[in-house]
């Protein structure tokens, strides 16, 4: 790939390990524009005069473009190759957001939201397929744990320089930032991630796929696997949470219940970009230890309790305590899903279970901002807050009585980490 970078120990080596770098510089470029506008969106929705119903519309809107594009866009990776996934998710984000910034009112600040999430899908899906294929269950979740530290602490560091920009240079500032990141994100997934879909097979690891099920065929496939609509539940869930009510909900409910500016509610959000890089190595080591499940439940079932903190904060301080409690819960958490949901796939059906995954996932992305603006206008953002509480608390409930473990390392004497893993594949 041209330039060559120091060797380091880690969970991955060789060419796998420079295409995990460049993909961590990759996300980091694309979430570092996108946590620039996180403190901005549900306030430049208001400006337009709109309610906070049509408020949480322009971030579920997002997420709908994410829902529609994740199916395509893991039919995409497999046809095209990841790559070219990542680089036109840069060019459609770019778009999206210079039409955000440019937008001369509601109706097309909504539209330029779809484009822009149909970007996001396109990014995401691709990285998540890229991680699927360089791992292995052995170092899977510290794999993926380390590239969402890399992603969430980009999300947050990215909302301090978005709330300077929309305080001294108006709200569209912060999009036309992010176009300007998403162009590095083409280019650096053009020039510097190499194609990984037939790596295994170029490395002497498997042999080339037989044919394809069709579409349904596939979703038959994934309903049928032992955790897949479980590990989607949860995501979904988690989605739900983080667009609808860390994202609309809560920067709405700190300037008006507490009185917190633009770049105040971006310090708060990029405290948890602090948290979720200390947690994102630890966390990654013990769903690889102990297992996927034994991390994924608690840290959903906490990261619901944490949500109350947000409604009952009375001043910035305790709205800092609120933000970093959220972060440590969720931050135990990491990418276990992914890690979960990238086990289950069936063998050769990485990027299409991962679309499917995606697509599950994305709707809570859809369903959240929508419902819990709702709530909000009928009832309260602290009722939204509420309802966001229990749904985590279930989930996660849920999931550990019924979702079996993929993975779980069982060292033996004398003999190498055996691990236990779910056929992936069941009879009907």
């Amino acid at each position: 790939m041209g330039l060559r970078l120091p060797k380091m120990r880690g969970p991955l080596e060789g060419e796998r390990g420079q295409i995990l770098f460049w993909m961590c510089v990759l996300i980091a470029t694309n979430q570092l524009g996108f946590g620039g506008i996180v403190p901005v969106v549900p306030l430049y929705a208001e400006s337009f005069g709109v309610s906070k119903t049509a408020i949480g519309l322009t971030i579920a809107v997002y997420g709908l473009a994410r829902f529609l594009v994740a199916v395509p866009a893991g039919a995409l990776a497999d046809r095209r190759g990841r790559r070219a996934t990542l680089a036109l998710g840069g060019a459609v984000t770019v778009l999206g957001n210079a039409l955000c910034a440019a937008a001369p009112n509601y109706e097309a600040f909504l539209a330029a939201r779809f484009v822009a999430g149909a970007g996001a899908s396109l990014v995401l899906l691709g990285g998540q397929v890229v991680l699927a294929d360089i791992t292995s269950p052995e170092n899977r979740g510290r794999v993926m744990a380390l590239y969402q530290g890399v992603f969430l602490f980009a999300v947050g560091a990215g909302t301090v320089p978005g709330g300077l920009l929309a305080t001294h240079l108006g709200l569209r500032a912060p999009f036309v930032a992010n176009a300007t990141l998403a162009t590095g994100v083409g280019l650096l997934a053009w020039y510097r991630v190499p194609e990984t879909r037939d790596l295994r097979r170029r490395e002497g690891g498997s042999k080339p796929a037989g044919p394809r099920p069709s579409l349904l065929g596939q979703w038959r496939i994934f309903a049928r696997t032992p955790g897949f609509l479980l590990i989607g539940l949860v995501s979904f869930v988690g989605f739900f949470a983080r667009t609808g009510a860390l994202f609309n909900v809560v920067p709405v409910l700190a300037r008006d219940g507490i009185g917190l500016e633009p770049d105040a509610i971006g310090l708060g959000l990029a405290s948890v970009s602090v948290v979720s890089l200390a947690l994102a190595y630890p966390s990654g080591v013990l769903v690889d230890r102990f297992g996927r499940k034994a991390v994924i439940a608690p840290s959903t079932i906490l990261t619901g309790l944490s949500m109350l903190l947000f409604a009952a904060a009375p001043n910035f301080a305790w709205y800092l305590i609120a933000c970093l409690a959220w972060s440590s819960a969720s931050g135990i958490g990491g990418a276990s899903p992914a890690a979960y949901a990238a086990d289950v796939a069936p063998a050769g059906m990485n990027a299409s279970a991962l679309g499917a995954y995606r697509a599950l996932a994305d709707m809570g992305y859809v369903v959240g901002p929508l419902l819990l603006g709702v709530v909000s206008d009928l009832w309260s953002p602290e009722a939204a807050l509420g309802l966001t509480t229990t749904m985590l608390v279930v989930s996660g409930l849920v999931f550990a009585r019924f979702a079996p473990e993929t993975y779980r390392r069982q060292p033996l004497a004398g003999k190498s980490p055996s691990p236990t893993i779910v056929d992936p594949t069941p009879g009907p």
